[in-house]
């Protein structure tokens, strides 16, 4: 190749580049774009809104007419997203999470041999209905600072039925309220 060759494709690769930005500024030039006063949008925020209101109104289910929905055979069947980390069967072991059975009305926390969050060992309250279906619907929003990384069940009767499962995967399981 040649210094000919050579002054050709400097030239050309200097044109292009001088083609690209000349368009910008001749553009800017033709074309004239008032900018905003203020850069960025408003957003209105109605009071009431927040999540913790939505936690708070979540908590207020009527259980019984939630819990009727529910089927414990569909409950199965929803579990298996559950399975890969807690263990169902008497007797069974832990997995990343506890152990779930007879899980429905012990304290919360409350198996021994495993190391719970700070804020699962802290919560002193025990799994009712209530609680079951409010850290189902997102467990990380219903317990802050749990270490839980399920994003919750959205459907009622998904929930429902794996409640009804837990319920019935214990030595002892309660009536319906």
């Amino acid at each position: 190749m040649d210094s000919f060759e050579i002054n050709k494709i400097i030239t050309a690769v200097f044109l292009v580049v001088l083609v690209v930005f000349g368009v910008g500024k001749i553009s800017d030039l033709i074309f004239k774009v008032k900018k905003p006063d203020v850069d960025g949008y408003k957003v209105e925020i109605k009071e009431g809104s927040s999540s913790a209101t939505l936690v708070s109104s979540e908590s207020q289910v009527d259980i019984t007419a939630l819990l009727a929905m529910g089927d414990i055979e569909h409950g199965k069947k929803v579990f298996k997203k559950c399975a890969a980390c807690h263990s169902i069967n008497q007797g069974g072991g832990n997995k990343i999470g506890p152990k779930l059975w007879n899980v429905m009305f012990r304290p919360v926390g409350a198996i021994s041999d495993y190391k719970y969050s700070k804020a699962l060992s802290g919560y002193k309250k025990d799994w009712s209905w209530e609680e079951m279906n409010g850290f189902l619907i997102k467990p990380s929003s219903w317990i802050k600072g749990n270490k839980m990384g399920f994003a919750g069940l959205k459907k009622e009767k998904d929930r429902a039925s794996v409640i009804l499962y837990l319920n019935q995967s214990s030595d002892n399981p309660k009536q319906l309220p």
